[in-house]
């Protein structure tokens, strides 16, 4: 097609300003640092504490929303009634709620003395203020990756096939797992994948339901905050280097699991 060269450009210029730079920024920035320097910052008790905090809560979240993502999914495509499209609307709220009122709605939601949390204090389960508070902030944000990508692969799925495994007396309960589990396998872990990103980096929906309690309930965005505010610029940026390789990382793992799993599917024939 013509106007390639032209549109080449565009793309790559708008990409360089509003992507490619700012984060070369930030390793060009970091590398002034040098390994030492870098290595000091992250290894802090407290950069540790915040990143571990942040790593296990994302992936915490992002396997309860492959689980139950993939469910929510299936229901969608594979089941007709009543306010089948409100909800399949409200999957995508996370995406448009600005993320600082889904942390307020939660943590009202889920506070000692807030309609659910009033009911699970009792119990010994703290929500609000608490780790388990960042998984629920974390699955409400990432619920939509992991819907939005096993969605396509269910609508487009051959329903023949279990029609026949059915007809041959298989049971329903084992058509599911042996015939279509291997198929959304790619999908499912590339939204675990996204959601997974998504965790880490979070803040809005976090810090209110959090309580930002050093080595307790701080995630590492928010130190990155707390380092500008001390105007500790090296160790922010120390810290958001760390966080910006851990997406890198994220996204060759989304664009490798295809390419894994069609290598797996040539070698099997």
């Amino acid at each position: 097609m013509p106007g390639f060269g032209l549109t080449l450009g565009y793309t790559l210029a708008w990409l360089s300003l509003i992507v490619l730079i700012p984060l070369t920024g930030v390793f060009v920035k970091s590398s002034a640092l040098g390994w030492d320097g870098l290595w000091r910052v992250w290894t802090d008790a407290r950069v540790l504490a915040a990143l571990k905090l942040s790593f296990g809560t994302a992936l915490a979240a992002g396997a309860f929303n492959t689980v139950f993502g993939t469910l929510v999914a299936w229901v969608l495509v594979r089941y007709h009634f009543p306010g089948r499209r409100l909800l399949d609307g409200l999957i995508d709220l996370p995406f448009a709620l600005p993320t600082a009122v889904a942390g307020i709605a939660l943590t009202a939601l889920y506070a000692g003395n807030g309609w659910v949390g009033q009911w699970l204090l009792p119990l010994g389960i703290k929500v609000a203020y608490a780790p388990l508070g960042i998984v629920v902030a974390l699955v409400f944000v990432g619920l939509p990756f992991v819907v939005r990508t096993v969605q396509p692969v269910l609508a487009e799925a051959r329903r023949d096939i279990e029609e026949a495994g059915a007809t041959a007396g298989a049971a329903p309960l084992l058509l599911v797992p042996r015939q279509r589990l291997p198929a959304l396998y790619p999908a499912m872990l590339t939204g675990f994948t996204l959601a997974f990103a998504r965790g880490v980096g979070e803040y809005g929906s976090v810090i209110f339901i959090a309580g930002n309690l050093p080595f307790k309930t701080e995630i590492a965005p928010l130190l990155i905050t707390i380092r500008l505010e001390e105007y500790d610029y090296d160790g922010a940026v120390a810290i958001a280097a760390l966080l910006l390789v851990a997406s890198f990382l994220c996204l060759l793992a989304i664009n490798a699991i295809p390419a894994l799993f069609s290598h797996g599917k040539r070698s099997d024939g």
